[in-house]
Parts: structure tokens; sequence; C-alpha cells
């Protein structure tokens, strides 16, 4: 949680490390997706919301087109880089992700000066919880004042997808930079993946006296590797057997059908964007009628989808779902990516502790490394601190 103490330390730190004070402050938060994955890039419904675990970049331009940066985190020394003729796959690490907006704005006409760096974090890294995006949109925050480019959310939402797609390599959708760009304190980010429209939908876990658990496994994760990229190729054979230009055109009706289509590792695929899409819509439904307590079961059908048919959970993943569920939660799924990660749990106020202590215990049972486990609420996105 961001305070006006950590943006003065990291503004005095910038000022002992490139000799000068930063001409702003600006932070974007990590998210976790309360239920729709898989379903940004095929055109379909996403419900994250931002959490209060945010990126934070001090950031000062310069008046040539050098790029230094420095993070925060423990064993990373200074990245230096040079805009003039940045292609993609420049970069290294946490630095990719800077220089990829900043080619992405480049890409659209603006014309990116070098820039001095200095990046803070508490978004858990390779958690599932989009520290990558986080990263991205505050840096693009900056730049696009800076810069005078003037662009709206949806223009930096797709500035942001190329860089991750193109630049890093990457075959994301567009679910976590809206989230972080356009989230709201107290709301979940209803998100039509076709035509960025957006609503904002009521989510107060603690007024129906719950609180949403993350359970980071440790188990890390990389979206740039060939496990999601093979299942985005699946949805997209899947889309062209069909004859439709995404999943998202593809209604539950159409499964018994799609069966004598489709071999039986796409039939999977498919049915669980099919499946998913209609579980956001029927989770943003009974958000709006009953509330928070009433989508445990939404959640958990979810997370037998992402196991059984997307198959992109993984033995710690499961054991945290089930063990949360088995000791209170009315609802549990994993979140993200996949292959590693965090899960959530919907969770009454008074059985928290008892969740936590039988997750970590359970861990420590498996032999896993010990999860990492914590609350979050939904957040504001992106903004300039100072």
């Amino acid at each position: 949680m961001t305070t006006t103490a950590n943006v003065t330390a990291l503004s005095d730190r910038f000022r002992e490390t490139f000799g000068a004070a930063p001409d702003g402050v600006w932070q974007a938060p990590g998210r976790v997706n309360l239920i729709g994955e898989h379903t940004d890039y095929n055109e379909g419904f996403v419900l994250p919301f931002a959490i209060d675990r945010t990126a934070r970049v001090a950031l000062r331009v310069r008046n040539d087109s050098t790029v230094r940066m420095l993070s925060t985190f423990g064993g990373h020394g200074m990245v230096e880089a040079d805009l003039e003729g940045l292609e993609p796959g420049s970069g290294d690490g946490w630095s990719r992700y800077p220089l990829g907006v900043a080619w992405a704005l480049q890409e659209r006409g603006i014309t990116v000066p070098g820039f001095d760096l200095l990046l803070d974090s508490d978004v858990p890294l390779g958690a599932g919880l989009s520290s990558s995006h986080a990263i991205e949109c505050a840096v693009i925050s900056a730049l696009n004042e800076l810069t005078g480019a003037d662009f709206g959310a949806e223009d930096l939402v797709l500035a942001t997808q190329q860089a991750e797609n193109i630049f890093v390599g990457a075959p994301t959708g567009i679910m976590d930079q809206s989230a972080s760009l356009r989230g709201a304190k107290g709301h979940a980010v209803f998100l039509d993946c076709r035509d960025q429209h957006v609503e904002l939908v009521p989510f107060d876990a603690e007024a129906s006296d719950l609180v949403l658990l993350v359970i980071d496994t440790k188990v890390s994760h990389s979206h740039a590797d060939g496990g999601y990229a093979s299942r985005r190729a699946s949805c997209e054979l899947g889309a062209e057997i069909l004859g439709v230009k995404a999943l998202r055109d593809v209604g539950v009706e159409r499964l018994e059908e799609a069966s004598g289509l489709l071999d039986e590792t796409t039939l999977k695929r498919v049915r669980h964007v099919v499946t998913e899409n209609d579980r956001v819509l029927q989770t943003v439904e009974v958000l709006g009628a009953q509330g928070p307590a009433s989508i445990g079961p939404l959640l958990d059908a979810s997370h037998v989808s992402m196991r059984d048919d997307f198959e992109i959970s993984c033995p710690e993943l499961d054991l945290a779902v089930d063990t949360a569920k088995a000791n209170g939660s009315i609802g549990a799924r994993m979140t993200g990516g996949g292959f590693g990660g965090s899960a959530i749990a919907l969770t009454p106020v008074g059985l928290e502790q008892q969740v936590r202590d039988a997750v970590v215990r359970s861990f420590a049972e498996a032999g896993f490394t010990a999860p990492d486990i914590f609350t979050v609420t939904p957040a504001a996105g992106a903004l300039r601190l100072s």
C-alpha cells in the first residue's frame, strides 16, 4: 500500500541515484481476476479488479535517447538502453516492460525522449497478479503525460498489449492492463474484450463480512512460455473450425455440436472458454442481485473448468483451493494465466485465520514451499502520486 512516506522515499532515492529530482511519481496496481480466465484474447468477458498493491515509478525525461533504469528489487543493477533503433526483444528481465511501452508509443508516432527511471513495487512477482502489467501501466501513464501524447485509457490499453505481444513476446489479451488503468475503489471491472466497453460493478466483500484471500503458491509462471501460447492456439483453431471470429461467438448451446467437430483436446479448451464466458455474465448478475456471498459456486466451477478442461492448474493451486473450501471458504479458484501463481478464496471474516492456518499446514505436509497469504480489496487504477 502506497503512503506519502513511500513516495517521498522513492523521490529521495531517485535524487540520490540520478542526481536530480524526478519529474513525478506514478503508480499502477496489480490485479486479481475474480472470474473470467483466458476469455480476454477470445474477445469475451472478464471481471477483474485493481488491487491495493502497486508498482511505482519515479521518472525524469532526458535530453537524449538514453534510458537508465534501476529497481529497488535486490540484486538488480542499473540497466541502460538507447531508444534509437529500439526493437522487439530488446532488454532483459523487468526492463523489457518500460522499454516495451516506450517502443509502443514510438510505433504510434509519439516522440519518446530518453528517461531515468526508478521502480518500486509491492505486487508479488510471478504470482499471477500481473506485476508486469503494473510496471507497464505505471510507465505508460508517466510517458503519456510527459510526452504530451494524451492518449485515453482505451489507447493505452492497446499500446501496452502491443508491448506485451510484440516487444516482450507474450500473447496476452487486454484484461490485466484494463484493470490496472481503469479500476476503481470498491468495484470490479466488467470488461467486454471485443470493444473495451467497461462497467464498474460494486464488489464490497467487507460489507458482506467476507475477505478475499490471495494464496500465492510461490510456483512462478511466465506468460511468454509455450503453455500459454498453445492454449491460445487451440482456441484459435476451435474458432476457425466452428466458423466464428472468436470463441466469444460460441454459446453454451453449441457445445454439443462442437463435440462432433473438434478433437478431444481442442473441445476441452473451447468448452472452458465458452462456459467461462457464461460464468462471468452470471457472476455480474448475481453480484448485482444478491451480493458477493452468492458467487461461491461460480468461483468453484471456474476452477474445475481450468483444472480439467483448460489444464492450467498445478498441484499447489489445487491443494490451496481444496483446503480453503474444506475449511470454510465459500468459493475458491486459481487466478491468472495458470501454470502456477495464486489462488483466491472468498472467505467469511470469522474463518479467515482457520483457512490461513489450514492452507499453510497442508502445504507443509505436502512438502511444498510455504505459501504467502494476504487479503486484497478493489483499489483505484493508475494515477500520478506527485
